[in-house]
């Protein structure tokens, strides 16, 4: 990866955290919506399939960023989910029984690396602000995309960086998505023109990119298109 200078002083550049998904997609339109300029990092990472690094790119060209850098990583070395092995993705699970369980599908401290990442490109870009699309209520018990969690590294970063110690500059994690519901989620990204033609989120998709719809992430976004009253535009296997 590499980066860019310091942005301009005329900028109010933030940093977003792009999947290709449906939250990241209306978290960057938020921090649109907010007055920022949006510098978007998606990761590479090991993840079994590509389609959401297009999906990825398709959002960021559609919605303008200031730089789009997708950055390469491995956490296939060590495993420990079904995203980054060969293990079974699960499907048709009832995603209302939430379990202290967590998922296989849950990459270990995935969302830590990359706002690690997006740390440092904040620093270098001279910005305030990190854009994350977790939610703490449509999800599938990840334990980083807690509230507690978000405030905690928000805590760290700013311990952890020269802007921070020397009192030059307050980072501030944004999870504008944190409390609302998938249809919440979906109805927001309406008023704010997002495309979701453009996104995926299916966690086991076919080669050419169609949904499996049976998975938690499929189940979850198919329910918020129909509480949101909308179709999803997006293919789907069934």
């Amino acid at each position: 990866m590499t980066l860019v200078p310091a942005s301009p002083a005329s900028e109010r550049p933030a940093v977003v955290l792009l999947s290709g998904g449906l939250d990241s997609a209306t978290a960057l339109a938020v921090a649109r919506r907010d007055g920022y300029t949006p510098y978007a990092m998606t990761f590479r990472y090991g993840q079994r399939h590509m389609v959401e690094i297009d999906a990825a790119r398709r959002v960021a060209a559609a919605q303008q960023v200031a730089r789009h850098v997708v950055v390469d990583i491995d956490l296939r070395q060590w495993g420990g989910s079904a995203l980054t092995s060969d293990a079974e993705v699960p499907k048709d699970r009832d995603v209302d029984q939430v379990t202290d369980e967590i998922p296989v599908t849950y990459v270990p401290a995935r969302n830590t690396i990359f706002l690690s990442f997006a740390l440092a490109w904040a620093e270098t870009l001279g910005a305030d602000a990190i854009f994350i699309g977790v939610n703490a209520l449509d999800y599938s018990g990840y334990p980083d995309c807690r509230p507690e969690y978000v405030a905690a590294f928000e805590t760290m970063a700013n311990l952890a960086t020269r802007a921070g110690v020397e009192g030059t500059q307050r980072l501030t994690i944004h999870a504008p998505l944190q409390h609302l519901t998938k249809a919440q989620i979906v109805a927001l990204g309406k008023e704010l023109d997002v495309d979701y033609s453009l996104t995926t989120s299916c966690y086991d998709p076919a080669p050419d990119g169609t949904a499996c719809g049976h998975c938690d992430a499929c189940q979850l976004r198919l329910r918020g298109f129909a509480e949101a009253g909308s179709d999803d535009p997006i293919a789907y296997a069934d």
